[in-house]
C-alpha cells in the first residue's frame, strides 16, 4: 500500500493565492482559473499507484484557504482514498482547541497540521502549545513543515531544532515534520533519532532530490521514521516516486517508507 502523507485537494482560492507565485515559477505553471475537480486528484493518485492521500486544510492568519469543512466534504466524496487533516487559527487558542476536537471527533480527521512559516512563528511559540496539548489528549499526530520555504516567507521558523524543545515538553506528542528539512536535513535526522515520536516526511521532494543523509537514514535506523509524501498538486505522485529503486531500499524498508509507517503513525489501514 502507498500512502501519501502530505497532499491537498486545493480550492481555487488556495491555488490562486499570490504567495504561491514563486512555486509557479519553479514548476512553470500558470495561476489556475477554475476549481480542480476531485476526479483529477483521484486520477493523479491512480497514475502514481497511491492508495490513500492525507489531504489537509490550510488556515492562515488572514484567511482560510482550504477549510476543515471543505476537506471533510472531499473525504466524504472518496472515503476509501482520502484521509482528512485539519488546521486551526492558532492566534485564538480556545477556539482552536474546540476546532481540533471537532475535527477529530466529528469530522473523523486523523491529524492536525499547522505550518510555522504561514504564521511567521517558530513551533516553540506559546500559540502552538494548546494545539499540542489537544493533539495529545485526542491521540492524533501534529503535522508541520520543516526546512526551506518555497513561498517568499522566512525559512528560519522551520528549523528542525525547534521540534527538539517541543518533543521535550510533549513527549507523548506524535510529530510528523514534512518537506525533509533541507537545508537542515541532518538537524532533522538528529531530532527524529533523539525522540521516539518525531518523524520526517518527504513531501515537496522527488526521490531523485532526497539528500544522501536522508537516504542513509532510511536504510539504517530511520527505516521506521520516514514517510512518503508528495505535497500534491505541487508534485504529482508518479513523478515523486520516479527512481525509487535507486534508493537501494530492501523490500521491507520500501514497504515501511511507502505506506507502513504512515499507516502506523496515523492509524489508518
Amino acid at each position: 500500500m502507498i500512502i501519501d502523507a502530505w497532499a491537498q485537494h486545493p480550492t481555487l482560492r488556495h491555488a490562486q493565492d499570490p504567495m504561491f507565485d514563486s512555486l509557479r515559477r519553479w514548476t512553470r505553471t500558470e495561476r489556475p482559473t477554475a476549481e480542480l475537480p476531485l476526479s483529477a486528484t483521484l486520477a493523479m493518485m491512480d497514475e502514481g499507484k497511491v492508495d490513500k492521500s492525507l489531504i489537509c486544510a490550510w488556515v492562515a492568519p488572514r484567511n482560510v484557504m482550504i477549510s476543515n469543512d471543505e476537506v471533510a466534504a472531499f473525504v466524504a466524496a472518496a472515503p476509501d482514498r482520502l484521509v482528512g487533516v485539519g488546521s486551526v487559527d492558532i492566534s485564538r487558542p480556545m477556539p482552536a482547541v474546540r476546532e481540533i476536537r471537532r475535527c477529530v471527533e466529528e469530522l473523523g480527521f486523523k491529524a492536525i497540521r499547522v505550518i510555522p512559516w504561514l504564521w511567521e512563528l517558530p513551533p516553540t511559540h506559546a500559540w502552538f502549545y494548546p494545539v499540542y496539548a489537544a493533539c495529545c489528549e485526542l491521540n492524533v499526530p501534529f503535522c508541520t513543515q520543516i526546512g526551506h520555504t518555497g513561498p517568499l516567507m522566512s525559512s528560519e521558523v522551520g528549523r528542525p531544532i525547534y521540534l527538539d524543545r517541543v518533543a521535550l515538553d510533549f513527549p507523548e506528542l506524535v510529530i510528523v515534520a514534512g518537506h525533509i528539512g533541507y537545508p537542515w536535513t541532518e538537524e532533522a535526522i538528529a531530532v527524529a533519532t533523539k525522540h521516539e515520536n518525531v518523524h520526517i516526511d518527504t513531501s515537496a521532494y522527488t526521490v531523485r532530490r532526497y539528500p544522501q543523509a536522508l537516504v542513509e537514514y532510511m536504510r539504517g535506523n530511520g527505516r521506521r521514521k520516514v514517510l512518503f509524501g508528495t505535497n500534491y498538486p505541487m508534485i504529482m505522485p508518479a513523478r515523486a516516486l520516479e527512481g525509487l529503486a535507486s534508493l537501494g531500499l530492501d523490500p521491507e524498508t520500501s514497504d515501511l517508507f511507502l505506506g507502513g509507517n504512515a499507516s502506523r503513525v496515523f492509524g489508518i489501514g
